[in-house]
């Protein structure tokens, strides 16, 4: 048993001052104002130091394992030493929950990456798997990021989902002149800084990818409706027409990840869908790609997650960024990282809030005197897996 106490506890709804929390077992046990809880010698007391008390973080998109286990583009780590040792770093940033989004695609020709190959990525989800029957920190999550040029590996997507072994899945589009690459120039520099290509053989790779075989609709919405059979979520990425919003909703799509424009978030939140964008977005002050900015999205309302998308410690400083720099609201903007992408996935049931009877994965979080955010505790599954104190 924990008591953790001398802190603010964030619920779903508030911030609570001046109460204890009883961790029993794997559970929340108890939410008392501090001075009701009797303490026993058998609990171990956590202070908090006036510090935060949050959910864990629960990251459902992030391609951070692919650098892990090839940090060089054709330098393949062993697999079993990156998982373990990413994890590892996923606790110093508060991800208590990962969903480590694995890429099927069928090729890249300016930026072949061999960890994207079928049977790297089969390893991978084995590992992936392999955690929940044997010693690990974080909960361990697979997304599956399906290509739509991908038609070859539909038969596999399927039998991952059949083996309880998928948790999430996107379908993706990266065809230049659409999705995140509407804007050509955009993908001709994209290009370009990978490989010295010439404007020429850029034009055929244009048309290379406009013309190719595709998932078709009816394929789509086989792979959509074999997954949600499972309890699966399912995600679109890139949105950027109401068009594409309606299409994909209409074969259970209840996720918009990293829509183009505010429009299109809107029109996503009205559709009942569930907005993404990455927290690298925020702390560099708008997208990479020249798409909607994330810090006016939730400003505006229109983005209900955050996730790290390829940086970890970008969720937590997110948060607080948006709240020291545009005047958000802390219980608000820490829902961005917990209840609300728990609830995007079906694990709201269990995580993602303060509260008694759910898991207890929670972090500690403290700042530094120059008002710089850190993780100073975290507790999975009722187990305090990482205590660190700062020194003067």
């Amino acid at each position: 048993m924990y008591v953790i106490t001398n802190g603010k506890l964030i619920t779903e709804d508030t911030i609570l001052q001046g109460y204890d929390l009883l961790i029993e077992n794997d559970r929340i046990s108890r939410i008392a104002p501090k001075g009701e809880m009797k303490f026993e010698d058998s609990m171990e007391v956590i202070d908090a130091a006036g510090g935060y008390v949050t959910p864990g973080f629960i990251d459902i998109h992030s391609d951070y394992i692919e650098h892990m286990a090839a940090p060089r583009p054709t330098s393949l780590m062993n697999f079993h030493l990156s998982l373990r040792e990413a994890e590892k770093e996923l606790i110093s940033h508060g991800i208590t929950t990962m969903f480590h989004s694995l890429s099927l695609f069928k090729e890249t020709e300016y930026a072949y990456k061999p960890i994207r190959e079928p049977e790297n990525v089969r390893k991978l989800i084995d590992l992936i798997d392999e955690t929940h029957s044997t010693k690990h920190l974080v909960r361990h999550r697979f997304h599956a990021r399906m290509e739509i040029d991908n038609v070859d590996e539909i038969e596999n997507l399927k039998s991952y989902i059949s083996e309880d072994k998928v948790h999430l899945i996107s379908f993706m589009d990266h065809t230049p002149g659409q999705g995140q690459y509407r804007h050509l120039e955009i993908y001709r520099n994209t290009v370009k800084s990978y490989n010295s290509m010439s404007d020429a053989a850029i034009d055929v790779l244009i048309r290379n990818h406009q013309t190719k075989e595709k998932l078709s609709v009816e394929d789509m919405k086989e792979i959509a409706e074999h997954a949600r059979a499972h309890n699966i979520a399912v995600a679109s990425h890139d949105d950027d027409s109401f068009e594409k919003l309606e299409l994909v909703k209409s074969f259970g799509t209840t996720i918009s990840e990293f829509p183009i424009t505010q429009e299109v978030a809107y029109k996503a939140k009205e559709l009942g869908m569930y907005t993404v964008a990455g927290a690298p977005n925020v702390l560099l002050g708008g997208s990479h790609s020249g798409n909607l900015g994330a810090a006016d999205a939730i400003q505006n309302d229109s983005i209900d997650i955050l996730c790290s998308d390829y940086y970890p410690a970008a969720m937590l400083h997110a948060i607080f960024e948006l709240v020291r720099k545009y005047g958000m609201d802390l219980a608000d903007m820490i829902r961005l990282v917990t209840i609300n992408p728990a609830k995007a996935v079906n694990l709201d049931e269990e995580i993602g809030s303060i509260e008694e009877g759910k898991k207890a994965d929670l972090l500690i979080i403290e700042k530094l005197a120059d008002d710089f955010p850190v993780i100073t505790g975290v507790f999975v599954d009722g187990k305090l897996i990482q205590k660190t104190n700062y020194r003067i």
